[in-house]
């Protein structure tokens, strides 16, 4: 085997791996440790856990391909069980008994992935698949795999880009009749890890154009590398499928080609289904097209698998907010570096040196003084003013960006000029965030809109450069600056002067329902929204909002470390091993402010887990708006406790909401079935209430 990826040591035939997902991947894992693949099979199961907690890996014919990325991968590896009771992971048709394990190295190079991509695609013949079920022995199975992943020249597959015809008919009288002219389909694939999915559904629509008997090209957006379509391929395509969970690399060359949209799994398990779509769009006047910037391609989402206006404007919500997230950090931690005693301290955010007033001592000083010209505070104060400089001009960008990144989501590059604008012209009118979110939502539907008016073909190429961000910043700039933005500040004061003013029981509710949020579904949506509702304080400034801060830290901090304590210290044989596993990282993950290190704990068991995380965080978020805790850093955990006021009660509030959550978390999954130990969800699952 030239790239000997799988062997008999990783090959399990006619065995009962576990009774969950997390059991058989555990199981496998430790086959691919026992051959030497990788040097910590708790770090490869949870990376496959993760991935699994996304997005299902079952498919349809009893199949599973749990897959993940790992450093503790020392080489791309196959673990595959036959299992004699079958275990759900998933599948629209019900649970698997053939599974493969698809590791590979967190750096993993094309060749690689090229053949775990190769395996990926032979599973969906159905003639592969009944081989695997049929194989009498270990070296069987690796025989099969090495020519899926090896074939002889021959019968060796395509390239990454795919084309599939049908045999030419026989030669045939001179006719002068022309021939019929075959639909041509193009098909871009792509799913979050480029490893499996994104090849599976290339093949299975390859197979399924070749029952139809259409001319088909598929471009599989994967980590093996990526072969473009040549133009003249996208120029004699009738129509296109995106089959995709992640962004189209190169959406614009497929402008005004009829469209249809989906999630790569449903072009997995309704192949057919989408090729007919897309035939019947290749003829239909009314289909739905790819526009150039536009980010619904699809307007009939019954037709295309396409988002609802609510979801769409979340998620413009919240790629803005990822956007700006980095600018929070970066930013946010270096203004808390500054203010350590030995640096700037908290007295570098004063403006006591510029005789104007105009600019704080940290930017003073960074502007007036170098090396070689020390201020009176001698170097430490230098460097301060130094690190506080920087970090407010990066915290002086978060509305611009989030405006601007709002604005990408919805109408692609050409709205991130005017999201931008609306930005800036937000914060110089004092709409702060507030204007901001209306700002981007705005900017970007108007450049949608734009975006969308017929012109002549000589006028098109300047679209996306000239006439989108010049009409849409005219457009955003003049509603902001003549209409919306007076009012958009008014709210944004009075919602500053109300949080100001807040204290005793309303000041607690505040903390209450933040610490709901942030421990609700844990680096979701409603937790970016606290998390940004306290970052937009943090950057307006004042006792209330740095109050705030420190409620949503210790909020968020509290689901990793009371998984991490329930799991290791209490009650350790309620939890799986993987879980078991997690919990030791969830220490530092939760002590570190990442509320992502409960994620695995959730996803296998969310109706016990998340309202006792919530209770824990309602509780940690109540007191430290009673304890009038402050925090001026926006991340870092325990690592940044001397920004804050009084660290001592951020950590007496944080205990109270760890071991309240532990304690819940516990006795919920003692409740069911009245039971002391329980060694699996599956084992959870089955005993009676």
């Amino acid at each position: 085997m030239s790239e000997q990826i799988i062997s008999p040591q990783t090959v399990s035939l006619d065995v009962d791996a576990g009774a969950d997902p997390a059991a058989v991947i555990a199981y496998l894992a430790d086959h691919l440790a026992d051959a030497g693949r990788t040097t910590d099979p708790t770090d490869l199961v949870r990376g496959a856990i993760e991935r699994e907690s996304k997005s299902a890996t079952g498919l349809p014919g009893g199949i599973a391909i749990p897959h993940a990325r790992a450093e503790s991968v020392t080489e791309a590896s196959l673990a595959m069980a036959r299992l004699s009771h079958k275990v759900d992971f998933g599948a629209p048709d019900g649970p698997a008994d053939l599974v493969f394990l698809i590791a590979a190295p967190a750096g993993a190079a094309a060749d690689h992935m090229k053949l775990l991509s190769s395996l990926a695609r032979a599973l969906v013949r159905p003639d592969f698949v009944q081989s695997l079920r049929e194989a009498p022995t270990d070296d069987h199975v690796v025989a099969l795999v090495d020519n899926a992943i090896n074939p002889t020249p021959e019968a060796s597959g395509s390239p990454s880009t795919t084309t599939t015809t049908t045999a030419a008919p026989p030669p045939v009288a001179a006719s002068t009749a022309e021939p019929a002219k075959r639909t041509s389909i193009v098909a871009i694939t792509a799913c979050p890890t480029g490893i499996a999915h994104t090849y599976m559904a290339a093949d299975a629509l390859k197979y399924a154009a070749e029952r139809a008997g259409v001319d088909f090209h598929v471009e599989p957006q994967g980590s093996s590398g990526t072969t473009p379509f040549t133009p003249d391929v996208i120029a004699e395509a009738d129509a296109v499928i995106f089959a995709t969970d992640v962004g189209v690399k190169g959406k614009e060359r497929f402008h005004g080609k009829p469209v249809i949209a989906s999630g790569v799994k449903r072009a997995i398990n309704e192949p057919d289904q989408m090729i007919a779509e897309a035939v019947a769009a290749s003829t239909n006047p009314h289909a739905a097209v790819v526009r150039e910037g536009d980010g619904n391609e699809a307007a009939d989402s019954a037709t295309t698998g396409g988002l609802g206006i609510g979801k769409q404007v979340q998620q413009a919500l919240m790629t803005g907010v990822s956007y700006m997230i980095p600018f929070v950090a970066a930013g946010g931690l270096l203004m808390a570096l500054a203010f350590l005693p030995f640096l700037g301290g908290y007295e570098i955010a004063n403006s006591t040196l510029d005789p104007t007033g105009a600019m704080n001592d940290g930017q003073f000083i960074s502007l007036h003084n170098s090396l070689w010209d020390l201020p009176a505070g001698g170097l430490g104060q230098y460097i301060g003013a130094v690190l506080f400089a920087v970090g407010s001009l990066a915290m002086s960008m978060l509305v611009p960006v989030l405006a601007g990144y709002i604005s990408f989501a919805i109408a692609d590059r050409p709205g991130i000029a005017p999201g931008f604008v609306a930005g800036l012209v937000s914060v110089a009118v004092g709409a702060s965030f507030i204007g901001g979110l209306v700002g981007g939502l705005i900017a970007g539907v108007a450049c949608l809109w734009i975006s969308r008016i017929p012109l002549p073909q000589w006028a098109r190429g300047l679209m996306p450069v000239v006439i989108i961000p010049l009409a849409g910043s005219l457009v955003i700039g003049l509603l902001l600056y003549m209409l919306l933005g007076k009012p958009l500040a008014w709210l944004t004061e009075k919602m500053t002067d109300g949080l100001n003013s807040m204290s005793g029981g309303s000041a607690i509710v505040l903390g209450i329902v933040l610490g709901l949020m942030m421990c609700f579904d844990l680096g979701g949506p409603v937790n970016k929204a606290a998390y940004l509702f306290a970052t937009a304080g943090l950057a307006i400034g004042g006792t209330a909002q740095l109050e705030i801060m420190a409620a949503v830290m210790c909020a968020g901090m509290v689901p990793p470390l009371a998984l991490a304590l329930a799991a290791t210290v209490l009650r350790p044989k309620l939890f799986t091993e993987p879980e078991r596993e997690n919990g030791k990282a969830a220490w530092l993950l939760g002590a570190s402010f990442i509320s992502e290190g409960a994620i695995p704990f959730a996803a296998t068991d969310p109706f016990r887990v998340i309202p006792s995380m919530m209770a824990g965080g309602a509780l940690s978020g109540a007191l430290i708006m009673a304890f009038g805790v402050t925090q001026r850093a926006p991340h870092g955990g325990i690592f940044v406790f001397f920004t804050m006021n009084h660290w001592y009660l951020f950590l007496i509030a944080l205990a109270a909401g760890v071991v309240l959550s532990a304690v819940l978390v516990i006795a919920a999954k003692q409740w069911r079935g009245n039971r002391d130990e329980v060694t699996s969800i599956a084992e959870l699952e089955t005993v009676p209430a």
